[in-house]
């Protein structure tokens, strides 16, 4: 069953300075009935104000864009029309584009030659105000990410934080499995995950880590 079978629409506006681009996008799109190109754009600053005009739940855009670029012209729209959410479309790789869109407000980032595979997918998920990437890009996100984060605690999530508090105050893993009904081969996967992460070599580093952040 489509997942968005029962709800309104999903209303998309496709930004590209390439007609038949544009024309390939709006075929692929037009295969399913929950999603809607309710127009295009040629340019960066005719995305713009196509947006504010018909405020779309999606943008698809490209980073290289005549009269605008996609990052100026993703940082608009979020400014301007904030219930429109920005997939960007590129064969840029590099950390320093996707850091920038992402920083603009872009909700999506995908690669052109996944297009086909990821698009939909995508595109419904930047609807409901998700995050999506190419998984080609996942690598250079984490990377790009540990490189300048200040705090070592924002490089794990919630549930490793857990594990992590747990371990520094002498648990095992099947008393934290336990604890947090989860398998130990799951807590397992944790302590590794948060090793490795962290930088940390050793369940001793790993204590004094914690003691260090207040965390035992």
């Amino acid at each position: 069953m489509n997942p968005l079978s029962s709800q309104r629409r999903v209303r998309v506006l496709l930004a590209d300075d390439h007609g038949v681009v544009r024309q390939g996008f709006r075929l692929l799109l037009a295969r399913y009935p929950d999603i809607e190109v309710i127009a295009e754009a040629s340019n960066g600053r005719e995305a713009l104000d196509l947006c504010v005009q018909l405020a779309p739940d999606v943008v698809i855009l490209d980073v290289a864009m005549p009269e605008m670029n996609g990052v100026e012209a993703t940082r608009l729209i979020r400014q301007n029309c904030p219930t429109t959410n920005v997939l960007v479309l590129t064969m840029h790789k590099d950390a320093i584009y996707l850091r920038e869109c992402l920083r603009a407000g872009a909700r999506g980032y995908l690669l052109k030659d996944s297009i086909d595979k990821d698009l939909i997918d995508a595109v419904r998920a930047v609807a409901r105000g998700e995050g999506f990437l190419s998984p080609a890009v996942s690598a250079t996100v984490l990377d790009d990410y540990q490189k300048h984060v200040t705090n070592p605690l924002d490089l794990i999530t919630g549930r490793e934080r857990q594990v992590l508090q747990m371990l520094a105050q002498g648990k095992t893993s099947k008393d934290i499995a336990s604890e947090l009904n989860i398998s130990v081969y799951t807590v397992d996967a944790h302590r590794s995950r948060i090793l490795k992460k962290l930088g940390l070599r050793s369940i001793g580093d790993l204590v004094r880590f914690a003691m260090q952040n207040g965390l035992a």
